[in-house]
């Protein structure tokens, strides 16, 4: 995969259904979120952000491309996403574990809300990127924790030319 990442292309590494229950963690302002929703068209997607601010903008491209099938929620996915355990088919993580204090807490949250089954995407910047934050995370380390949970990888791919992807099933 060439460029910049493009969650469409993406989100074909997954076997989605079009009737899924998904949650994006670390959403913003819908860059994921929306081509989820419309690839889960009878499905439903939770949106979940900490900052009011992506939630608002999100909220408005929702109502701009009469999406129905978002439910954004503010939640520190550190903490709790607010969703019931074992509700999900799919997690989104993407762009997130570098900004977290606690990669595993974010990843067993993930576990937590996912079905027997389901599967986290987790795509993040590659350590040697020269775009993107100062600090950012080794794909081993996420492999490392995600591993320590049991959580066992199931493809690892380019997700463009500065970031990696990951896909785990529980």
């Amino acid at each position: 995969m060439n460029g910049f990442l493009n969650p469409i292309e993406i989100l074909k590494h997954l076997d989605l259904e079009k009737n899924m229950v998904a949650a994006d963690f670390g959403c913003g302002s819908g860059g994921w979120v929306i081509p989820l929703a419309k690839k889960l068209e009878e499905g439903k997607v939770f949106a979940i952000d900490i900052l009011d601010e992506s939630l608002s903008a999100l909220r408005a491209k929702i109502k701009l491309e009469k999406i129905f099938n978002i439910e954004p929620i503010k939640a520190d996915v550190e903490k709790t996403s607010r969703l019931i355990s074992e509700s999900c088919d799919f997690v989104l993580m993407s762009n997130l574990l570098f900004q977290v204090a606690d990669i595993k807490k974010v990843l067993e949250e993930g576990k937590r809300v996912l079905k027997k089954g389901g599967k986290i995407l987790v795509v993040d910047w590659k350590k040697d990127a020269p775009l993107g934050p100062k600090e950012k995370i080794s794909a081993e380390e996420v492999k490392k924790n995600a591993k320590e949970l049991d959580l066992e990888l199931e493809k690892e791919f380019e997700a463009g030319l500065y970031h990696w992807g990951w896909i785990f099933q529980k």
